[in-house]
C-alpha cells in the first residue's frame, strides 16, 4: 500500500536531509518535488496545493535544535500535516446502546460493498453484537446469493425477499430484526452510478425509511479522482457519515485516500483490503501517515498479532520452545496464525524501515503454500520426529505434496536449523527465527 508514493516522497526528502540547516531555498526545492509527487499520485490539485502551503508555512523560520537534523524536522512537519489531511483522529462507527443499530452501506458498482458488509458483520459479531445482514441489492445478478454465502461463512443470517423492491426489503428487514431481537442490522444496497438519478433517489429513500445510525460510503481507492467526485455526489444526495476505502492493497496510487477526507469533509472509518473476511482495519490517520512516510505501523502489526494469537496456545508454544520440542505441527500452526493476520506484503510493510525496501522486492504471497503442502503430506510420526525422514519417505512426501525432493530436503534442512535456534530462545524465539527462515 502506497509503496510508490512512499518511495518518491522519501527521494524528495533526500534533498534536505544532507543540509546543515533549513533554508527557504531547500524547503522550496523539497516541497516543489513533493507537490509533483502528490499530483502524480492523483491527489486533488487544490488539496495538494493547500498541503504544500501549510507545510511550507510551518517549516520556514523553524529552528533546528541540536538533537535533530533538518531532514527529521521537515519529515515530522509533513507527518503532522498528513495526519491532519487524513482526518486528525480516528472516528468510531456509532452503535446504539439500546434498540437496533442500523448501518446503511452505499457506493458505486464494483466498489466492494457486499464484501465489506460481510467483513463488518464479522467484526461486529466478534464484538458481541447480534447482527443481521439485509440484501437490498436486488439488481445485480447473484448479489443476494453472494451475501448469503458470506453470511454462512461468518454464521450471520441474511434477510432477503423474492421481489425486486429494495425499499421494501429494507423496511421489512427492520421489522424482522425487531421481531427476532437483533441489535444490529447491516443493509447492503445496489451499486449505482452517481449520474443515475433513479438509483440515487432509491438509496435516498431507503435512508429515509430505515433512518440509520450510521451510513457508510464504500469507495474503490484504485479509481483515483473519480472516487473523490463520486464521494461528493453521493454525499450531496445521501449525506453519509463516513467513508470506507477498499483495494488499497492493489496498485492504487493513493490519491483518493489523501484527497477524499479534505474534499468531502467526512471521516474515513475503515480500510477494507482483499477478499478475506478478516481483512478489515479501523482507519487511523496517524498510522496511515506513518506508512506513507515509510515509517511502518508497528501498532497495527501488534494489534493484528493480538487478534490472531490465542493466549493459551502461546503459553503452550513457549513451554515447547523452552523444552526444545518445537515440531512440524507447531510450525504449521504458526503459519496459519501469520496467514490470518493478512498478506505478507502488508505485514512486512508495517515493520518500520521495511516499506521502501520492499518496493521492488518480489513477495511471494503463496510462499507458505508449498510448506503447508509438504507438512500435510507427512504422517503424524514424521511431523513429531523429522529424524526418521529417510529417502523413501521424502519421495512419498514430494509426490503427495506436488513438490520436488529438493523442496522437501530444503524444508527439512531449514527446519532442522530453525530447531537449533529455537533452543536458544524462549518467549520471543519463534518470531526471531521466522525472520531467518526463507523457503525459496
Amino acid at each position: 500500500m502506497f509503496e510508490d508514493l512512499s518511495l518518491k516522497i522519501d527521494t524528495a526528502l533526500k534533498k534536505v536531509r544532507g543540509q546543515g540547516r533549513l533554508t527557504e531555498k531547500n524547503i522550496s526545492d523539497t516541497l516543489r518535488e513533493i507537490r509533483r509527487v502528490l499530483l502524480d499520485a492523483d491527489v486533488n490539485y487544490k488539496v495538494a496545493k493547500d498541503f504544500i502551503e501549510s507545510v511550507s508555512a510551518k517549516a520556514l523560520g523553524k529552528e533546528v535544535i541540536a538533537s535533530i537534523t533538518p531532514g527529521q524536522l521537515i519529515t515530522k512537519i509533513i507527518y503532522d500535516e498528513l495526519t491532519i489531511l487524513l482526518g486528525g483522529s480516528h472516528n468510531e462507527i456509532k452503535l446504539n446502546g439500546s434498540g437496533i443499530t442500523t448501518i446503511l452501506v452505499v457506493g458505486l458498482q464494483g466498489s466492494g460493498k457486499t464484501t465489506f458488509c460481510g467483513k463488518l458483520a464479522k467484526r461486529l459479531t466478534e464484538n458481541g453484537r447480534k447482527v443481521l445482514l439485509a440484501a437490498a441489492d436486488v439488481y445485480r445478478p447473484a448479489a443476494v446469493e453472494q451475501l448469503k454465502i458470506l453470511g454462512e461463512q461468518i454464521k450471520v443470517p441474511v434477510f432477503s425477499l423474492e421481489e425486486r423492491n429494495a425499499r421494501k426489503v429494507a423496511a421489512e428487514a427492520i421489522s424482522f430484526a425487531k421481531e427476532k431481537n437483533y441489535d444490529t442490522i447491516v443493509i447492503d444496497t445496489a451499486g449505482r452510478l452517481h449520474v443515475d438519478e433513479e438509483m440515487m433517489t432509491e438509496v435516498a429513500d431507503i435512508k429515509e425509511i430505515v433512518k440509520p445510525a450510521e451510513s457508510l460510503f464504500v469507495v474503490d481507492s484504485m479509481t483515483g479522482q473519480d472516487a473523490v467526485n463520486s464521494a461528493k455526489a453521493f454525499n450531496e444526495r445521501v449525506n453519509y457519515d463516513g467513508i470506507v476505502l477498499t483495494k488499497l492493497d492493489g496498485d492504487a496510487r493513493g490519491g483518493a485516500a489523501l484527497s477524499i477526507r479534505a474534499v468531502v469533509g467526512k471521516p474515513i472509518k475503515f480500510i477494507s483490503n482483499g477478499e478475506k473476511l478478516s481483512a478489515l482495519e479501523i482507519f487511523f490517520p496517524d498510522r496511515l501517515a506513518s506508512r506513507i512516510l515509510g515509517k511502518g505501523d508497528i501498532v497495527s502489526l501488534v494489534e493484528k498479532a493480538q487478534e490472531s494469537i490465542d493466549e493459551k496456545e502461546a503459553e503452550e508454544l513457549e513451554e515447547k520452545l523452552r523444552k526444545n520440542k518445537f515440531d512440524f505441527d507447531d510450525f504449521l500452526k504458526q503459519i496459519k496464525v501469520i496467514k490470518k493476520m493478512g498478506s505478507l506484503s502488508s505485514l512486512l510493510g508495517m515493520i518500520p524501515g521495511l516499506g521502501n525496501q520492499l518496493k521492488n522486492a518480489k513477495i511471494d504471497e503463496n510462499a507458505f503454500g508449498k510448506v503447508e503442502a509438504i507438512i500435510n503430506s507427512m504422517t503424524k510420526q514424521e511431523r513429531k520426529s523429522p529424524k526418521i525422514l529417510n529417502g523413501n519417505r521424502r519421495k512419498r512426501i514430494a509426490r503427495g505434496s506436488g513438490t520436488s525432493i529438493q523442496d522437501v530436503n530444503r524444508l527439512i534442512k531449514q527446519f532442522g536449523e530453525m530447531q537449533k535456534m529455537m533452543g536458544r530462545f524462549s518467549r520471543n524465539g519463534f518470531g526471531k527465527s521466522l525472520e531467518n527462515f526463507k523457503f525459496n
